[in-house]
Order: structure tokens, then C-alpha cells, then sequence
């Protein structure tokens, strides 16, 4: 799939003619699909395969015994079946998404318990495999660091002036899903219209995904393309943006709409594991949309952060 770029960080570090080179791709390939693939992210070899291994472990444990650490969506813990539904964000009525979350997220309270019931919860974490704690508190550090590099990257694709996000991610809110995608022999046939996850568009600036390539894998949608299955290259990870980033660029830059596929009768026994880590702002962080000509729309209004998020949270959160 053309339309979505191939990008190298130690291209751009390195400065000189080729980093222009890349800044140039960067955002050839944000106005075509909103997605990336990201080399040279410096996530530490290993790491994604331990924490997605301590995963499945977990996804593995009987029902009752993950329920003990249950949670709705946008909270600590596991998130069971039937509970999300992300077609809704496009108010698209559709079943609920073949899959199982686990999820961690920023903890770094602000003294605000208004702010710090919503954003910045205790995080959970399972006796039964201790293991995970470690393993995503160094993942998710490794995303912070590089959800932040890539922010750099892309005001420097725009050859702003300076970086507009510096200063407004001390607190930032995060959130890193562990999907599990059961296979077909676990689940029975999807319902029509059901999807491991429905198409939507994320919601905050950067959302970094390793994932397994798989038959009811990514699939990502272009104006010129219509829906085709995501590349996957095993050194690269998938970047795409999401609604406040699309926003802040004065619709320069679309979100990356996108997919999962529902299990498939040719891979009946396909189990999948992503690793998701959605990135975002200071709660309270003000937006305000690039204007043209950087941007592609005038008029559109600055939002807060938090504000904005939330909205788009309750609409996929079902019961």
C-alpha cells in the first residue's frame, strides 16, 4: 500500500539535506492517509515481543479470574468483550469489537480529584502474571519518549517556527491498550457487521502501534484507495494520527482512519496481540488549528484537550 510512508528517525536526527528529505515524506504521507511507518524509533529490541508475551499469558487466565480486574472503557484493568463498540465514534451503529483489552495509563495526578478521577487513574495490575508491571512501565516509557519525537518531527514537517507542543506535554495523558483479538474457534462466527475493531478514527495527537501481521489484521482507508490491508514491515512501527492532531493542523492532515478486520474462516485458530499507545496532551492543554495556508481549513476553533477527548470517549463505550 503506497500511501502510507516509510519514514526513518535516525534520517532526520542526523540533519542535513536528507532529514529535508524526510520532512518532506512526512507530510506527503500525513495528507495522503494520516499513517506512518516509523525505523529507527529506538524502542529497546526485545521489549515489545516480553510485553506482548506477558499478555497472553494474562488474556489466558479463566474469565473470573480477569474479571477481578475488570474495568469500562477509559479505566485500569481489563476490559472485557462486549463492552466497546468504535463504529460509534462514526455514528455508526454496529455489534460490539471482537476483542480484549488490557489497559494502562498515565498516573501522574495532578492534585485535582475532578481531573484525577478521569485522567489519571491508578493503574492495575494482575498478581497472576507480575511481570506486566515491569514490562509496560518500560514500554510506555519508551513510547513517551518517542510520542515526543514524533510530535517534533511533524511541526518540523511543517517547518513551523518552533515546536507548538513543547510545554504542553509536562502531564501529559496517555494510554496504552494491549489488545488481544481471539481467534474464530474461541469466538463462532461474527455477526454481520462486526469487526475486531470497528472503523473509526483515533482521538488524540499520536497513536504507536505494534502489531502481529495477520488474515483479520490492520486495514486503512485513503480517499484514493478505499480500505486495504496496512503494510507491515517487522523493523518498523505503525504511527497514525488522531482527531486533536488532525484539528490542531487545520485539517491539513486527516486522521488515519482504520480497522481490524474480524477473525477470517482461512486463519480459524489466528490469535492477534497489538500493542496500542495512545498518546495526547496536558489535560487542560489549549488546541489551536494551524491556519492557512499550513492549514487547510480557517475558522475552526481552538479545544481543550480534555474537552475534546472525552466526548469521543463516552460515544464508543457501550451499556
Amino acid at each position: 500500500m503506497n500511501a502510507i510512508a516509510t519514514v526513518d528517525m535516525n534520517r532526520w536526527r542526523a540533519g542535513g539535506p536528507d532529514a529535508a528529505q524526510v520532512l518532506r515524506e512526512v507530510d506527503a504521507g500525513m495528507q495522503r492517509a494520516g499513517f506512518l511507518l516509523v525505523r529507527g524509533h529506538g524502542v529497546p529490541e526485545g521489549l515489545p515481543g516480553a510485553l506482548r508475551a506477558a499478555a497472553r499469558r494474562f488474556f489466558a487466565l479463566p474469565g473470573e479470574v480477569k474479571q477481578r480486574y475488570g474495568t469500562a472503557v477509559g479505566g485500569r484493568g481489563w476490559i472485557g468483550p462486549g463492552l466497546e463498540a468504535n463504529g460509534y465514534s462514526e455514528g455508526t451503529e454496529t455489534p460490539p469489537d471482537l476483542k480484549e483489552t488490557f489497559a494502562v495509563g498515565a498516573d501522574t495526578r495532578t492534585g485535582d480529584t475532578l481531573v484525577d478521577e478521569v485522567w489519571f487513574l491508578d493503574n492495575v495490575w494482575p498478581d497472576e502474571v507480575v511481570e506486566l508491571h515491569a514490562l509496560s512501565t518500560a514500554y510506555t516509557a519508551a513510547m513517551r519518549t518517542l510520542s515526543d519525537e514524533l510530535l517534533a518531527l511533524f511541526a518540523a514537517a511543517l517547518e513551523l517556527p518552533h515546536n507548538p507542543f513543547q510545554g504542553v506535554t509536562t502531564r501529559p495523558t496517555w494510554t496504552c491498550n494491549i489488545n488481544w483479538y481471539p481467534p474464530l474457534t474461541h469466538l463462532g462466527a461474527p455477526e454481520p457487521g462486526q469487526f475486531r475493531i470497528g472503523p473509526h478514527t483515533d482521538f488524540g495527537t499520536v497513536t504507536v502501534l505494534d502489531r502481529e501481521p495477520g488474515a483479520g489484521g490492520l486495514q486503512v482507508y485513503t480517499d484514493a484507495e478505499g480500505w486495504a490491508d496496512a503494510p507491515f514491515d517487522p523493523s518498523a512501527l505503525t504511527v497514525n494520527i488522531g482527531d486533536l492532531l488532525a484539528h490542531w493542523s487545520g485539517q491539513r492532515w486527516p486522521a488515519g482512519r482504520h480497522r481490524v478486520l474480524p477473525p477470517q474462516e482461512t486463519a480459524p485458530d489466528e490469535d492477534l496481540v497489538s500493542l496500542i499507545y495512545f498518546y495526547e496532551l496536558d489535560h487542560d492543554a489549549r488546541v489551536t488549528p494551524l491556519a492557512p495556508p499550513i492549514g487547510r481549513l480557517a475558522g475552526l476553533e481552538p479545544v481543550v484537550s480534555a474537552e475534546f477527548l472525552r466526548t469521543r470517549l463516552d460515544a464508543i463505550t457501550l451499556g
